[in-house]
């Protein structure tokens, strides 16, 4: 298992960069070399706005963002937080991952792109998280070799229609296309932007599908959901040769309706190496969070999305084991 390793401020993209001014780097000792192709294990990251991300880090105006109430500032500092505290420097800056990396072209044509750290939400500047970042950490920890996450994510899509798997029947969804033509994007231009990651190969471990909302709101949409997602599965692995390409379903845990998050339950079972997660647990009170109105965005709380982050990204841990991932016999965190 590779040691958790982080770096301060190190250098990224422009749109995440920090000042100069902070920079600290701590390197990770290198691999030893085998004499085989060294590897980059590669997640593919898919949904719509809540895989994209609007967990707030530190905006705290008292009007707009409840005065910081429930942002990741105040989830680490709390006694859930705890676990997660190392991911702020002892001067107050936040730490960057040496060994996962994060692709993610926003909807609004942002490339971000860099170590995993804050920032990787939907919103310009490092102000907002999605999923990727406990996802990220745990998968890091898994492997000895470095980590791509790719964000493929747009808001307001349906599986139904948007995302539409082609063994669904009738109209190929455009998101669906696009998702695979925005992954092959990123594996095809990785060694440029990643020159940590050139002279590696990388290797598709697996799908997290974080997705549900707009789908949730439509009674023919929820009622075809578990076929639908089924189709998805089956339509990713044809897409990429793998009959058993390891697939983590995160439960639209701030939707009200059973029926819906039973929909998404019921399309991952009986299906090989593919794991459902629940996340309600996760949601928290409105007038305990930044966005209070914005339930459809767990109402921005950066704590909400960096636990269920986790847990998909302990699913994925498991579902990859085989594959060379580290799980320890107790949770981390």
């Amino acid at each position: 298992m590779r040691t958790n390793t982080r770096i301060l401020a190190a250098a990224v993209t422009a749109s995440l960069a920090l000042p100069a001014s902070t920079t600290t780097v701590v390197a990770a000792e290198p691999p030893p070399s085998t004499g085989e192709a060294k590897a980059v294990r590669v997640f593919l990251l898919a949904g719509q706005s809540n895989m994209e991300g609007h967990g707030v880090v530190d905006l705290d105006h008292e009007r707009d963002y409840n005065g910081g109430r429930g942002n990741l500032v105040e989830f680490l500092a709390s006694d859930d937080g705890a676990p997660w505290r190392d991911l702020r420097s002892d001067a107050g800056g936040w730490t960057e991952r040496d060994d996962v990396f994060v692709s993610y072209l926003t909807e609004r044509g942002e490339l971000k792109s860099g170590p995993l750290s804050i920032g990787f939400g939907v919103h310009s500047g490092r102000h907002h998280i999605g999923p990727e970042l406990g996802i990220g950490l745990i998968l890091g920890d898994a492997f000895d070799e470095p980590v791509l996450l790719v964000k493929t994510c747009w808001g307001g899509k349906s599986l139904a229609k948007d995302f539409r798997p082609p063994s669904a029947g009738g109209e190929v969804g455009p998101y669906y296309r696009r998702m695979l033509a925005e992954y092959r994007q990123a594996i095809a231009t990785m060694a440029e932007r990643f020159p940590a990651l050139a002279g590696r190969t990388p290797k598709l471990e697996g799908v997290v599908w974080f997705q549900g909302w707009n789908d949730a709101c439509d009674r023919d949409a929820t009622a075809t959901y578990a076929a639908n997602l089924k189709h998805l599965v089956a339509d990713l692995r044809t897409e990429f040769d793998a009959a058993t390409l390891p697939v983590v379903v995160g439960e639209t845990g701030n939707w009200d309706g059973e029926q819906f998050r039973s929909a998404q339950r019921e399309g991952c079972e009986g299906l090989e190496a593919v794991v459902f997660v629940p996340t309600r647990r996760f949601l928290r009170p409105a007038e305990s969070c930044p966005n209070r109105t914005h339930g459809h965005h767990w109402y921005g709380s950066g704590g909400s999305y960096l636990q269920a982050g986790d847990a998909m990204g302990r699913a994925m841990r498991t579902l990859t084991s085989s594959a060379g991932a580290t799980e320890p016999s107790a949770p981390s965190r």
